[in-house]
């Protein structure tokens, strides 16, 4: 009897959560459209993001100079009720200049309620990592490369070990660098602007 009552008040609770988790799906379905931007205002977002990111980091600005291609995520928007997603566009440069644009989404499942927007930089330290990227048709990290995420020590250095990888990530806000969160899951993909 007992599991009777469980059973019947969690289809209690779904029933009153299910249109926000409709809503939610529309608003996930919509992203990609309400955020659509165009070339020039990708180009001038990323410019922002580079600078802010440099403000950030003196160690993240060293590390870009010496990276083969640098991925500028300028804004990803993140929204979830339990079921989240998130979003965003950016471009890839090479040699300081723009070669391509990209857009990263990601989904997940779990606690969660609210919305942000964060930055994401993803440098490929070397041609091979770079090339690899380019050439694939769609890139999903943690699968098609592991992206070591930066965290930086006293005065403002990244760890020993993260400099030394192949691709290596960076998330931050308007308030600096973001610990605890994660690029794995997330797919890239090129976009015609």
């Amino acid at each position: 009897m007992e599991s009777y009552i469980n059973l019947r008040n969690m289809i209690m609770k779904t029933k009153t959560l299910l249109p926000l988790y409709l809503l939610l799906a529309l608003f996930l379905v919509q992203i990609p459209v309400g955020f659509a931007a165009s070339k020039a205002e990708i180009n001038a977002n990323v410019k922002e993001a580079i600078a802010a990111f440099y403000k950030h980091t003196s160690a993240g600005k060293e590390l870009a100079q010496k990276a083969s291609g640098m991925l500028i995520f300028p804004k990803v928007y993140k929204a979830g009720i339990g079921i989240g997603g998130e979003y965003g566009e950016g471009a890839l440069l090479m040699g300081g200049k723009t070669v391509d644009y990209y857009n990263i989404a990601a989904a997940s499942i779990g606690f969660q309620l609210g919305a942000q927007m964060k930055s994401q930089i993803v440098l490929f330290m070397n041609k091979d990592v770079l090339n690899k990227f380019r050439n694939s048709d769609g890139w999903e990290a943690g699968v098609d490369g592991s992206v070591a995420l930066a965290t930086l020590g006293a005065g403002g250095e990244i760890d020993t070990k993260t400099i030394n990888e192949p691709i290596i990530g960076f998330i931050f806000s308007n308030k600096g660098l973001m610990y605890n969160l994660t690029l794995e899951g997330s797919k890239i993909t090129k976009i015609k602007k």
